[in-house]
């Protein structure tokens, strides 16, 4: 399964949905320019906007992200967002490999409410994805508003 399910990745990932575990996200990356060996590459606990800024424009990365948000002040909801990156300066062949990588990510990083394709920092918008889990979640207390 060229490493995703790998020790450490299923441990990142276990921490990232305990609640007891300050991790709230992981980043599993290429450990060469070839080959389709997967790897930890780094976690985290600054939440989205932390993980957004380890994305690399030139190689296909998975992140995992642990997302708290507040409906109104009685109630806070727990979602997980996967992240399926494809930079902008991937190589060709890097790139066709995604649709049979992704798949082997998402048997191992099983539970998560919506996945997000993106290819620049832009597209992984806390409010937009936000926005997106309220939508998945069925509960949308701001009227369709993020």
């Amino acid at each position: 399964m060229s490493g995703a399910d790998a020790p450490e990745i299923l441990a990142a990932y276990d921490a990232v949905r305990s609640d007891k575990d300050p991790t709230n996200w992981l980043l599993i990356s290429y450990a060469g320019p070839t080959g389709n060996q997967l790897v930890l590459s780094k976690t985290g606990t600054g939440g989205l906007a932390e993980l957004k800024e380890e994305f690399v424009d030139n190689d296909v990365q998975y992140g995992y992200c642990r997302v708290e948000y507040a409906n109104d002040a009685e109630s806070k909801r727990i979602k997980f967002v996967l992240v399926v990156w494809i930079g902008e300066k991937t190589k060709v062949m890097r790139k066709a490999r995604v649709s049979i990588e992704a798949g082997n990510v998402k048997k191992v990083l099983s539970h998560y409410s919506v996945q997000v394709d993106a290819s620049e920092k832009r597209d992984l918008d806390e409010n937009d994805i936000v926005a997106r889990l309220r939508k998945a979640g069925g509960a949308d207390y701001n009227g369709g508003r993020g």
